[in-house]
């Protein structure tokens, strides 16, 4: 039996197994209906034959069945994976007769489904009971999903698929038949990348032909388990199947909710449990596939999706309309992202525009000839049509891209975010070369988004806290989310418990992006990145210092990191533990390291050596795994060419390459004592701030921007002690002369003052009004918050009370606060803003906020 687990302190199980059938392609065909709150339909799976089952056919079942049998003792304990959302394409109405068929079960899939099957979720392919022969179980990633019919699709009847059977014949018989379709999709799933719209074309048409009969399925907490009766090996599996299912209003991996302007959305979270709540799909990170979707809603929604194409919507009927994407890069499932909406797209006049983009164009080519001479490498992913290889596409510093809002934040979004955008993409191409996506939608998501932004497979979101108080907070934000395109997306982890990798890189990367977007003297941009150093030093003090240890480690599996088990399911190290979202050690770990590395190299050698990261590894999964290296290393230490051979011809690679280029690139670092083992024992294996950083905190005293703020601190200390002395005393405006600071100056400036034991009303008055701190970014308002609860400043309550509603994905920490003080206006005060905000609120924060107040 599948048993519950603690999402306070369980991994995430990821049970697809992806050893025995691995998805290469999906066709979502969906409805979205916000009246039910239910997303609804069919998803049609194009697999090929894993790599342990490759060779197998129904002749060699034997050589493969000891491998199988052993799996299936295990699959009861086995923990699994993580990461994000939809797809979709344009189909018939072929969702409207499989409805009537499954729905006798409305409110459950498990008890009659289970039934209908004759699976029960207690039993697993070794239980022959009931079934003489072992039957061979595809596992699916699914949860929160009531899953109404599984069926083999009959792609032999599509029109045209005889391109595609070769020299096979068709006849009347079963196996033939069957022998058939599975030969007809290996086909299609291997086309060259040349052929990709042929490809699509085909897979569009068979996942519309009809269906050859139905499949054997059970639904567990964690999983959707098909099975077909007879059948005893992946290689004579049905190869493409689909799946009628439809979401649930609770699940975990969408969010129905209202915009800002109070009409109805929904849109993917990134949720700890990925897109499995949204669709059945296989997501180890390994499991790399495309997508197209077909999304249905009614006019006046507008669908947004991870896809290569601008959609236009198609109507249907009236009152209907049809939105197709599809995406030929493979990607693992996670990064599938969905949000419907009446979002508006915010459009600058055609002048402001060009404006706009036409003062980046001194970086909006390739740094060096080397970058050129780079791209001419064969890439080492799997084949599909690469941006890299294409030389128009080198040389686009900016990338097509929309911005859409909610109707009441467009004249914010205008002001700001429209003219960033352009200068972030150019300042990225600069650094970093060819964009990996040929195109990039910017969403600002309602307000219980859980974080400052998440970045997709062409689209990103935002959360309107990086709307207000000027530009800086927008930017820095844009630019590292823009940075995920590169680490996270295109290059991503093997092993999602190593999350540093794409987190440590984004949060390096957006201080180098955001300094070229200002264009910045040399001098401003050392000052910023000295100052900006500081704040996350001391963030990663605080952090380290109020978390579980073993949350701080970046490599929590250590020398188990990136193994799977024989099926291909593993598991999230504490995954589902609510207040690891909430944590920043791998952004700031992570931005640390890598600060070191270039410091250490020099920054012009050292994003060099990036360019060349980038250029080779790009389409591949990274694993920073020094274990299996060594591993692998010792087993070929006689044959160096075959341990290369063998390394990069492997899904994943480590980042140790990485390292080797940069002793490559720069020899006299070879005898500098930096080794992978150095890196692993000081900064990803253990808890706590690293050692090499413990010396560096005072450093960064001798920036000048961050002597300014020591010198206004002083200030404020000083005239706080004179009101003090003298309380009849009423302190003028221009009493001190205080100086005018950068937000991440008054962000330190705050942080400062915290530390001091009492301030009184009349400073924290005079404090808000000098650097008008109700009108900052939301950063800089929430230390503000911080004092006033630490000194119980009623006059600022209505400022905790407004950032708690408009800024949910920075507020939780301030919940704790006001509770932590024991004053009951406080306390008062986080209970009604946690009942207004509660029913729209993100499940995990309001579930970390539950606990906090009851």
């Amino acid at each position: 039996m599948e048993t519950e687990l603690d999402p306070m302190k369980d991994d995430l199980p990821l049970m697809a197994n992806t050893s025995y059938m691995l998805v290469k392609h999906y066709v979502l065909d969906l409805d979205v209906d916000f009246k039910s709150k239910v997303i609804e339909g069919s998803i049609v799976l194009f697999f090929e034959t894993g790599s342990q089952y490759r060779k197998t056919s129904s002749a060699g079942k034997e050589c493969c069945q000891s491998q199988f049998d052993e799996t299936c003792k295990m699959r009861a304990s086995e923990p699994c994976h993580i990461p994000m959302l939809n797809v979709k394409m344009k189909c018939n109405d072929f969702a409207v007769s499989g409805k009537e068929e499954a729905t006798s079960d409305e409110n459950s899939n498990h008890s009659n489904n289970e039934q209908a099957s004759g699976i029960s979720s207690s039993k697993y392919c070794c239980d022959i009971e009931d079934r003489g022969n072992k039957d061979f179980l595809l596992v699916l990633d699914c949860c929160d999903l009531s899953v109404l019919k599984v069926e083999e699709v009959d792609v032999a009847a599509v029109s045209g698929i005889e391109k595609f059977t070769r020299s096979a014949k068709l006849t009347g018989v079963s196996k033939e038949l069957e022998n058939l379709r599975i030969r007809i999709v290996h086909e299609l799933v291997t086309l060259p990348a040349d052929r990709w719209k042929e490809q699509l074309y085909y897979f569009t048409h068979c996942s519309q032909a009809p269906g050859c009969g139905e499949l054997l399925f059970s639904t567990g907490t964690w999983s959707l388990e098909i099975r077909k009766s007879g059948i005893q090996t992946p290689a004579d599996f049905p190869h493409a199947i689909r799946i009628w299912y439809k979401t649930k209003p609770e699940g975990r991996s969408v969010t129905w909710t209202t915009d800002q302007s109070g009409r109805p959305c929904v849109y993917t979270m990134g949720s700890p449990i990925n897109n499995r709540a949204l669709f059945p799909c296989q997501e180890p990170p390994i499991a790399l596939s495309t997508w197209q979707a077909s999304v249905r809603t009614a006019a006046g929604f507008v669908v947004l999706m991870s896809g290569e194409n601008s959609a236009e919507p198609v109507q249907l009927r009236e009152g209907i309309l049809s939105w197709y994407y599809y995406v030929s890069m493979p990607m693992p499932a996670s990064t599938f992202t969905i949000a419907v909406g009446c979002w508006q797209e915010v459009k600058l006049q055609s002048f402001k525009q060009k404006a706009a983009i036409g003062t980046n164009t001194e970086f909006s080519l390739p740094s060096s000839q080397t970058d050129l001479r780079w791209h001419e490498e064969i890439c080492g992913h799997v084949e599909y049509p690469c941006r890299f290889q294409n030389p128009a596409a080198r040389l686009q510093a900016v990338i097509p891209y929309r911005v859409f809002a909610p109707w009441c934040l467009m004249e914010s979004c205008e002001e700001y975010l429209l003219q960033l955008i352009p200068q972030c993409l150019s300042a990225a191409y600069a650094t970093l070369g060819t964009h990996p996506f040929s195109r990039l939608d910017v969403l600002i998501v309602p307000s219980n988004f859980s974080s400052l932004g998440m970045a997709s497979p062409h689209i990103i979101f935002l959360s309107q806290s990086v709307l207000p108080g000027g530009s800086h907070l927008c930017g820095t934000r844009l630019c590292h989310e823009i940075a995920h395109a590169w680490f996270g997306l295109a290059i991503g982890a093997r092993d999602w418990t190593e999350e540093w990798i794409s987190e440590g890189f984004a949060t390096f990367l957006e201080d180098i992006f955001w300094a070229r977007a200002q264009q910045l003297s040399h001098d401003e941009i050392k000052g910023q990145q000295e100052l900006k150093a500081l704040l996350r030093w001391r963030r990663l003090r605080d952090e380290v210092q109020n978390s579980e240890e073993e949350l701080q480690v970046l490599r929590p599996k250590k020398e188990s990191t990136g193994e799977l088990s024989e099926s291909g399911a593993s598991v999230v190290k504490y995954g589902l533990k609510a207040e690891k979202i909430f944590m920043q050690v791998h952004y700031l770990k992570g931005y640390f390291l890598l600060r070191s590395l270039a410091r250490k190299i020099g920054e012009v050698s050292y994003l060099a050596s990036l360019r060349k990261f980038v250029v080779k590894f790009h389409g591949q999964l990274v694993l920073s795994q020094l274990g299996q290296m060594s591993i692998e290393f010792h087993k070929l230490q006689n044959n160096s060419f075959l341990y290369r051979e063998k390394l990069f011809s492997s899904p994943g690679v480590s980042s140790q390459d990485f390292l080797s280029m940069l002793l490559e690139d720069i020899p006299k670092q070879k005898q500098s004592g930096l080794t992978v083992e150095s890196i692993f024992q000081n900064w990803l294996d253990t808890s706590g701030i690293p050692k090499p950083l413990l010396e560096e905190g005072e450093t960064w005293k001798e920036c000048q921007l961050v002597q300014q703020v020591s010198g206004e601190v002083t200030k404020w200390i000083q005239t706080n002690q004179r009101i003090k002395k003298n309380s009849k005393k009423k302190m003028k405006q221009d009493e001190v002369v205080f100086q005018q600071l950068l937000p991440d100056q008054l962000v330190l400036l705050l942080e400062f003052l915290l530390e001091e034991k009492t301030l009184c009303p009349r400073i924290l008055q005079c404090l808000e009004r000098t650097y008008q701190l109700r009108e900052q970014d939301a950063e800089v308002r929430h230390r503000w918050c911080e004092l006033v609860i630490k000194h119980k400043y009623e006059p600022g309550y209505a400022d905790i009370e407004r950032f708690l509603r408009e800024d949910q994905a920075m507020g939780v920490y301030l919940y704790g606060e006001l509770m932590v003080n024991e004053d009951a206006k406080q306390q008062e005060l986080a209970r009604k803003c946690f009942a207004a905000a509660q029913e729209h609120m993100d499940a995990s924060s309001a579930k970390v906020v539950a606990e906090m107040l009851f």
